[in-house]
């Protein structure tokens, strides 16, 4: 039984045998495995560049330093995780919820129109749960008002449009997540795609304090950096999960397709509404509770039986912080009913259809 966590890694000898590898090599930051994993990631995705970070909120930080975020409004989906908003704040900028949709939990284009004034900068779009936003909509709006779109691609490594574009290729940049919850792990770890060499350049400084090495032992800090490096361990162990990533997205699908089996014919239970693409990361299985059910009542039930589950998300202006920073924020209707209603149930690579199939049971015995 893997149904204790609703996402998991999956560690197998190759990926140990990888990180040994990395452990010899008498390099630990900075080395070969860097630049492998990155031009990896590069061909996986079809980007030019790639910048791999210690965690994928590093990667948001940067990204939204590279493109000069600071002290305008970043519009965001009030339902994401707590980072793609924080790291807005950490440059100096303004994070502006957006309302989502409420059968995908995706952000919905016409709340980005009606947040947009003069002061707005960026767009920062959710592949929540590994579906793709509405990109052609999104990026129509930001042409119009000369706007940058970086995608929160965290969820999405593996989502690929009906078109056969990958998540994170559609905006200027996009950033995903390697944490271990995710379809490839590297432990923790991050990265940002794009096509502009400006920006790689930019991030690859901002990565690393802002230095960059010349000749014999010449450096120069031409701006303010971090070390947000990522370890030759991490990019080892994340090229041998890269080499697998279609194999578990395809598992995750086949148990992600179970339950929509499932749940077909139900109305108490009812998954999340699906876009067009050729593939889905699925790293989350997110269904929405009809009302009737008492959510925290059946969440107890679930984890007595081992069920790990979990809701993806508290609306952020929720949170004890954004309530005290942003006083003045409204709630959003759809966010409400969505945090209402949604639970994330397990889906990973290492579960069985037996598995699945006590989620189910579970998940109707008390209702």
């Amino acid at each position: 039984m893997y149904v204790d966590r609703y996402s998991s890694h999956a560690i197998d000898e190759e990926d140990i045998a990888s990180v040994v590898d990395a452990l010899k090599s008498g390099v630990l930051t900075q080395g070969a495995a860097l630049e492998a994993f990155e031009s990896a990631l590069c061909r996986y995705t079809g980007a030019k560049y790639a910048v791999a970070v210690c965690n994928a909120t590093c990667a948001l930080h940067i990204a939204y330093l590279a493109a000069g975020l600071g002290g305008g409004d970043v519009i965001i989906p009030a339902i994401t995780f707590a980072a793609t908003a924080n790291a807005a704040l950490f440059c100096g900028a303004k994070p502006v919820f957006a309302d989502i949709i409420f059968e995908s939990g995706l952000i919905d284009p016409r709340s980005i129109e009606a947040l947009i004034t003069r002061k707005t900068t960026a767009i920062v779009p959710v592949h929540y749960a590994g579906s793709l936003c509405d990109m052609q909509t999104i990026n129509d709006i930001a042409a119009r008002h000369n706007l940058i779109v970086i995608e929160d691609a965290a969820h999405a490594i593996g989502s690929f449009s009906a078109e056969g574009r990958s998540a994170g290729r559609f905006g200027g940049m996009g950033v995903f997540s390697f944490h271990p919850v995710k379809p490839i792990t590297t432990g923790e770890g991050g990265a940002i795609v794009t096509d502009d060499p400006e920006m790689a350049r930019k991030l690859r400084l901002l990565r690393s304090h802002g230095i960059e090495r010349g000749e014999l032992w010449e450096q120069d800090m031409t701006m303010l950096g971090f070390n947000y490096r990522i370890g030759e361990i991490n990019c080892a162990l994340g090229l041998s999960q890269l080499k697998k990533l279609d194999r578990s997205v395809k598992r995750r699908a086949e148990i992600a397709a179970h339950y929509d089996r499932a749940f077909a014919n139900g109305s108490l239970i009812t998954p999340l509404k699906i876009p067009d693409q050729r593939s889905h990361s699925r790293h989350l299985y997110p269904v929405l509770l009809d009302e009737s059910i008492d959510k925290a009542k059946l969440f107890a039930r679930l984890r007595e039986r081992g069920i790990g589950t979990q809701t993806h998300y508290k609306p952020i202006y929720r949170h004890s912080f954004y309530r005290l920073a942003l006083p003045d924020q409204k709630p959003l209707p759809n966010a409400e009913a969505f945090y209402e209603a949604e639970l994330s149930i397990p889906c990973h690579a290492a579960l069985s259809d037996d598995d699945a199939d006590s989620v189910i049971q579970a998940l109707y015995a008390p209702l």
